[in-house]
């Protein structure tokens, strides 16, 4: 609004409708979360017949982005800048920036962590390679209103907020969302990020979208579920996502059930729903 600018607002989304409005109001710059756009690339009919020519960027955050989803948009918005933020609440935007050698940005990661205001912690690793992103910046709240106790679990005595968000660093210094502390489950004695098996689905050529749940299992503890969405036109088995995932991942992490739906539920803020996947596969279970 301080630039003057235009926005678009939807009263809620629908994929062809977002589709239709970014070209009748000649759409700039697209916010979203990666559910959104996994929904819009879906559209193929309606993206061919609009002209998408003048997007020149591309947002999006709240969630994990796959490389094939990446790849997707860019085929369809070939003119965009296409780029994964990170931010909460309690720390504000404000993160992640460039990395101070000039080395690009990988397409799934959320960023480069800004000196003195990030860091990934491991039990008594305050510099970790694979932990828990902890925040501290002027942005960071000072607590919970009337809230004490949740105020104490989610801030340290020296001022860093606990994000709950797991995160991994590779050799560049560049993070990657693994998944949220609290989603993690354990299978066997195996502890499994749904994100982890999310993204292992998706490099499947037919699956365009998945989430992954826990269920109740008498002897592993939990057992990963998984509900997907295949690309359009893509002849795919239960069997043969089932294959793959043991040949390219953990065998522990293998979904032990696959359900195929046109789309994903989504929450009022247009992420994957999964409290009602959770309790749709919990349901299939009695």
């Amino acid at each position: 609004m301080a630039a003057h600018l235009t926005i678009v607002l939807m009263p809620q989304f629908n994929a062809v409708d977002y589709i239709r409005a970014i070209g009748a109001h000649r759409v700039t710059w697209l916010t979203s979360v990666a559910a959104m756009m996994a929904m819009v690339v879906r559209e193929a009919t309606a993206l061919a017949e609009t002209d998408l020519s003048s997007v020149r960027i591309v947002r999006m955050g709240s969630a994990p982005v796959s490389a094939k989803l990446v790849a997707d948009i860019r085929g369809y918005l070939p003119n965009a800048e296409i780029s994964n933020g990170y931010g909460t609440t309690e720390a504000g935007p404000v993160v992640y920036g460039p990395h101070p050698g000039g080395v690009a940005q990988p397409d799934i990661s959320i960023g480069y962590p800004i000196a003195g205001i990030a860091r990934l912690v491991d039990g008594d690793n305050l510099d970790a390679d694979y932990g828990e992103l902890h925040c501290k910046n002027p942005a960071v709240t000072p607590g919970y209103h009337n809230m004490p106790e949740k105020t104490a679990e989610a801030m340290t005595e020296d001022g860093w907020y606990r994000t709950g968000d797991v995160m991994r660093r590779d050799g560049d210094g560049f993070h990657y969302f693994v998944g949220r502390v609290d989603d993690m489950f354990n299978c066997g004695g195996e502890n499994i990020y749904p994100s982890e098996v999310e993204k292992l689905l998706e490099r499947h050529e037919a699956v365009e979208q998945a989430c992954v749940v826990p269920v109740p299992d008498d002897i592993k503890g939990f057992k990963p579920v998984a509900f997907v969405v295949t690309k359009a036109g893509a002849m795919v088995t239960e069997d043969l996502i089932k294959t793959y995932t043991l040949a390219n991942g953990p065998a522990y992490q293998h979904p032990r059930s696959i359900t195929f739906l046109d789309t994903l539920p989504l929450t009022g803020t247009n992420k994957v729903d999964r409290k009602m996947l959770t309790a749709r596969a919990e349901g299939n279970l009695s």
